[in-house]
């Protein structure tokens, strides 16, 4: 309480800083440890059987389908080529060729040079003059070269469909008559089962073995392989089976129960090869090294090499197996939490139970974004790719941040001390002190003279000794509107001065600049109230006493509502009210940084002068004169005690020009005075910075929210049609973490300082969620200087009801994005025929991201519902008329 006392409480000093800066560290430090351990708890480790004999053979490509014609380009990738077969003859004594034409033609000879066998191959598909061409190639290699021990034929043309069995048994035949080593053809194991007639074609069977495709669980697979094996054997007793393909993907999506990663790869085809060379079983392991042109296999399509596209080796043939870069994620993720907590709460009042509970998000926050960082340092990326990695963790760092900065308020009002600077009870003047002259003005502009008489017989019921009224009417030509409000100023006598400006430029703010003229000298407090606020009478004379403290300049009441009983769709805007002035401006009071509003609020003359009055280059001139009296080294006051009831917007499109007004404001306020929030400027404590940008990141969240939805959706073809890899942990999880922080932040804020039942919280939600879009459109319009003329909000039923076609309009750009996100999640999981879990999370999150947009058009129903009495109608939509309302019709007594 601030009872005539020039205590400074900008901050700890002394002694008492340095005790809460070792405090935090000391709680940044402990969750930094318990994150570091379970990094390390959940760091894994295989210890597959050893191989210590050679891999009997290995699927090479080293060349994408634009690389294969020989041309004076070509000469860089024979030199890699020679390279590779060089480190491949380490491990392998054969290699598989899929292509036989082109820069392939010399790989036989090359391989040859270091004793290794080749399976030649020859790519064959509809496109018949370069069938002809590759398997003349193939011919070629087997006669010329003595290390090519067998010729296979096209690579699952039937399964392709490309070729039909008699068309691919002409061209084995033809093979077969050429050379003297046999021929054969590479399908999956289902398609020899199929086609017995293809298998008198060959001299032995070509069968592919991938599990991974078949949706077979990574612990099965190699069972899986021999069964299939076995049965190829029976089937088919005499000729010989060999598996020419068996793989498993380092990376990308699931499919179904079969899981990709690199300790599942490397555990695979070690269990694989192990068992083979024991059972002697002739095999191919598909592939040597990494091909990342390979987009048509979807995600995992580069990623079944042995080795990455740099010729590193993914695992070791013997010993344990582990992520090599597990220790990097591990040690970033680490430390960039323990660089968001004391970045965060650097010079913080918070209490140690508050400071762990941060410390904790942060590096629960801090994982998603350290494996974001290390994405392209583990993946492939194209140009369309990289953009999005790009966008991506540009948008997860301020997804990021406010997050944080609302974990941070959950946990000073769950966790923290009580509210200490909250003025509780009415304050007092000392004896003998007189009170001070106070000047109550009230703007109005084509205000209801109904509604404004009734604000002013409760200014004339105040039940305090000195102050005057001036009623400023201003840019009202209609003499409809005003000239009650003079004849009505006269009747309740000398106290109440009518001022009249027919026009007048700068908004509000400057329409009571030009009223000054009209102010009492001698006033010493100057007071704003709405044309629709009723106040009590115990207003002035409970709170200005505060100015007896010199240091204060002003001081705020809350807003509230005397119409939230009309309708459900009021009482969910005034629950979406009540939450700001009870928890926001609650905590922002605690570090002297209130957001000051052009209600209920009272300013020291002096101060008022000083900083130079109201500013007319912002539409929100009541919150940008709070923070020029703040850095001018001034103070305020705050209650939370209700002294003043104005009335709702009257419809919902109301209600959104309100908020878009508030946000482009917003960004006016930043962009003319964010130079005060830089480290080392005077004038503003550092609590006192951190609670603007805080309350700043709080608008640009929802302009985030929404670019963030809508680059999701533009995503949702690139999944669809090229199968591009979607990072979950990066790109989803903050997504869906922040949607969670969102729904606790109000569930347990509300609960704890609005005291409100759930449902209404419910709608409280529904209410900030449903001006997502209305935010952030304000703030690109803000962020472009496209200039906002001022717009009053309509009350008090003044509003003529819109035609039913304009109506529809006020909602038509969220309903259709919101559908728009629902329809896209819905086919992203029917066209999820892999099963693939990344691609579920994807729909989950764009899902959750149509809940804002959905919900203006719940708002703007529950506004029709209320105007065009529709519940006689429906009767099942009283679920709405149920909702509580917000219990502050009179202020509490002390």
């Amino acid at each position: 309480m601030l009872l005539c006392t020039t205590r400074n409480d900008r901050g700890p000093t002394g002694n008492t800083g340095g005790v809460r800066m070792k405090k935090i560290v000391a709680a940044a430090v402990l969750a930094a440890v318990i994150s570091g351990s379970i990094w390390y708890l959940l760091h894994r480790s295989v210890l597959p059987p050893d191989l210590n004999q050679a891999i009997a053979s290995l699927s090479y490509n080293f060349a994408g389908p634009d690389q294969r014609e020989l041309n004076a380009d070509t000469r860089p990738l024979l030199d890699r080529a020679a390279a590779d077969i060089d480190m491949l003859a380490n491990i392998t004594g054969s290699i598989r060729l899929y292509a036989a034409s082109g820069i392939f033609e010399p790989i036989p000879a090359m391989a040859r040079e270091h004793g290794m066998s080749v399976i030649a191959g020859a790519w064959v598909g509809d496109n018949k003059e370069f069938a002809s061409r590759e398997l003349e190639a193939a011919i070629r290699a087997a006669n010329r070269n003595t290390n090519v021990r067998s010729i296979v034929v096209g690579n699952e043309t039937l399964l392709r469909e490309e070729l039909t069995v008699p068309e691919l048994a002409q061209l084995l035949r033809h093979a077969r008559q050429r050379v003297r080593v046999p021929v054969t053809t590479g399908e999956t194991w289902d398609i020899w089962l199929k086609h017995p007639e293809l298998v008198r074609e060959v001299d032995y069977i070509a069968a592919h073995m991938l599990p991974y495709w078949e949706g077979i669980p990574a612990d099965h697979a190699v069972t899986y392989a021999f069964e299939r094996y076995d049965e190829l054997r029976r089937r088919y007793p005499g000729k010989k089976v060999v598996i020419a393909e068996f793989g498993w993907p380092s990376q990308g999506y699931n499919n179904h129960a079969a899981d990709t990663g690199p300790l599942i790869q490397a555990r695979v085809l070690r269990e694989f090869i192990a068992e083979a060379n024991r059972r002697g079983v002739a095999y191919n392991v598909i592939e040597a090294i990494d091909q990342p042109w390979k987009d048509n296999e979807g995600t995992v399509g580069a990623y079944w090499g042995l080795f990455d596209a740099d010729r590193q080796a993914k695992f070791p043939l013997v010993g344990k197996v582990e992520k090599d870069s597990y220790p990097y994620a591990a040690g970033l993720a680490v430390a960039l939490g323990l660089l968001l907590t004391l970045l965060l709460l650097h010079r913080r009042q918070t209490s140690a139970l508050q400071a762990l509970a941060f410390a904790a998000a942060g590096q629960v926050m801090a994982a998603p974004l350290a494996i974001a960082v290390l994405h392209p340092f583990e993946s492939y990326l194209n140009v369309g790719s990289a953009v999005a990695w790009g966008l991506g963790v540009l948008l997860i760092l301020p997804l990021t941040l406010m997050t944080l900065v609302k974990v941070n308020e959950m946990a000073e009002v769950t966790l923290g001390r009580r509210p200490r600077r909250l003025i509780d009870r009415p304050l007092t003047l000392p004896a003998g002190r007189r009170a001070p002259k106070v000047s109550i003005q009230i703007p109005a502009y084509r205000e209801a003279p109904d509604m404004l008489i009734e604000t002013l017989n409760s200014v004339a019921a105040l039940d305090y000794p000195d102050f005057e009224a001036l009623v400023i009417v201003n840019n009202t030509p209609e003499e409809e509107f005003w000239r009650p409000i003079e004849a009505h100023c006269a009747a309740l006598g000398e106290r109440f001065k009518f001022v009249n400006l027919p026009q007048v430029d700068g908004f509000k703010a400057g329409a009571l600049t030009r009223a000054e003229a009209w102010m009492a000298p001698d006033a010493e407090v100057i007071a704003l109230i709405d044309a629709d606020y009723v106040v009590h009478p115990d207003w002035l004379k409970d709170l200005v006493p505060a100015f007896c403290d010199p240091q204060v300049a002003m001081v705020q009441a809350p807003q509230d509502h005397r119409d939230h009983r009309q309708s459900a769709f009021k009482r969910i805007m005034n629950s979406e009210y009540a939450g700001f002035f009870d928890i926001g401006m609650v905590q922002r009071n605690e570090d002297d940084a209130i957001v000051a509003h052009g209600t209920m609020l009272l300013l020291r003359r002096s101060a008022f002068d000083e900083v130079g009055g109201w500013a007319s280059d912002t539409i929100t001139e009541d919150t940008e004169l709070g923070l020029r009296l703040f850095a001018a080294g001034y103070r305020s006051a705050y209650t939370n005690r209700r002294y003043g009831w104005g009335l709702l917007p009257d419809t919902y499109k109301a209600f959104k020009s309100q908020r878009d007004r508030w946000a482009y404001g917003a960004v006016q306020i930043m962009r003319k005075h964010w130079r005060l929030m830089r480290p080392g400027r005077t004038g503003l404590s550092p609590a006192q910075k951190f609670q603007y940008v805080a309350g700043w990141s709080f608008w640009l969240s929802d302009a985030f929210g929404v670019l963030a939805a809508y680059m999701n959706l533009l995503w949702v073809p690139m999944i669809l049609f090229v199968g591009v890899l979607i990072p979950t942990v990066p790109f989803i999880l903050p997504v869906l973490v922040a949607f969670v922080v969102n729904l606790l932040h109000c569930a347990l804020l509300y609960r704890a300082r609005v005291g409100v039942p759930m449902g209404q919280v419910a709608g409280a939600a529904l209410a900030a969620m449903s001006l997502q879009f209305t935010v952030a459109r304000a703030i690109a319009r803000g962020l472009l200087k496209v200039q906002l003329a001022f717009k009053r909000t309509e009350k008090g039923g003044l509003t003529k009801l819109l035609s039913r076609t304009g109506k529809e309009r006020i909602v038509r750009a969220e309903t259709v994005s919101g559908l728009a996100l629902m329809a896209a999640a819905a086919v992203l999981h029917l066209s999820n025929k892999l099963g693939a879990r990344e691609v579920d999370l994807f729909a989950i999150t764009l899902a959750i991201q149509s809940l804002p947009f959905l919900a203006a058009a719940v708002m703007f129903n529950l506004e029709r519902i209320a105007s065009d009495g529709l519940l006689g109608r429906f009767p099942w939509l009283g679920w709405a008329a149920r909702l509580r309302p917000v219990a502050a019709t009179a202020p509490a007594r002390a």
